[in-house]
């Protein structure tokens, strides 16, 4: 029982961490773009194209 709610609340802060990731990069790419930078919009495109 204790290793299912270690494994639930492993896989949930997963999931939390990948959506905070994928938020920040979101926000990089649109910073960027507003920017006008384009290598570091094909940067953060090829990150998002990895996760």
């Amino acid at each position: 029982m204790l290793n299912q709610n270690l494994r639930r609340n492993s896989v949930k802060l997963s999931d939390v961490h990948r959506a905070n990731i994928q938020k920040r990069l979101e926000h990089r790419l649109e910073v960027a773009r507003a920017n006008g930078d384009e290598n570091l919009i094909r940067a953060l495109e090829a990150e998002m194209r990895q996760i």
